[in-house]
């Protein structure tokens, strides 16, 4: 049975694969900008891909931003993709201090330049990578990685990463030049994903599923 999502359309993202993988996992998608429809989805994706003051930029120029807000804290439930995730949170260091949307506290950062051992590396962190509960004790039991296998990869492109501030608010990690990077972070309703899941196979699907569910 198809499930309805809507899919934020502020011009920044890979907006045609995202709606084709959703609605390959059962989603009925509504791509909008329309702040009134947003706000009263029930289901509601903001993609992204760029950088986060552009991004925050046009949210706020086609009156989203309040829109993307309210749905949230109507307890309708909000995925951020790759930029969108980076969005829920208050604020980015790129390209100067931007504030975000303030939905789960904490702030973006650069990834490192050389890793735990000194070395360089390199940045963007571009391709696969597997995911591991972020804390010791984490479940993904409930969450949208309920039906993810620890250990299964997904695929990332990314300059800077999610810090929020609440250890709590981090459901899941890869490891990047030997230091751990926030893959997926979760506050109640408000779930996001640094990595594309329509770029990531059956594990991506999988998580799309879980998300329309």
């Amino acid at each position: 049975m198809a499930r309805d999502v809507t899919v934020v359309d502020y011009g920044i993202g890979n907006l045609f694969s995202v709606c084709r993988a959703l609605e390959h996992c059962g989603g009925k998608v509504t791509l909008t900008a329309d702040p009134e429809i947003i706000q009263n989805s029930g289901r509601v994706l903001l993609p992204g891909v760029g950088a986060f003051a552009h991004g925050m930029e046009e949210l706020a120029r086609q009156g989203l931003v309040e829109a993307v807000q309210g749905a949230a804290r109507r307890g309708n439930a909000l995925l951020g993709i790759c930029l969108g995730m980076q969005l829920l949170l208050d604020e980015s260091e790129e390209f100067g201090l931007t504030a975000g949307l303030g939905l789960i506290s904490g702030r973006v950062v650069p990834i490192p330049a050389t890793t735990v051992a000194g070395q360089p590396q390199k940045v963007p962190h571009v391709g696969w990578n597997e995911l591991l509960p972020a804390n010791e004790g984490t479940t993904w039991q409930g969450t949208v990685l309920a039906d993810t296998p620890v250990g299964s990869a997904f695929y990332f492109v990314h300059s800077f990463m999610a810090m929020p501030t609440d250890p709590a608010h981090r459901l899941a990690d890869c490891i990047y030049g030997g230091a751990r990077v926030a893959a997926v972070v979760a506050r109640d309703n408000v779930v996001g994903c640094q990595f594309h899941p329509e770029k990531s196979g059956e594990f991506g699907l999988t998580l799309l599923r879980t998300f329309l569910a």
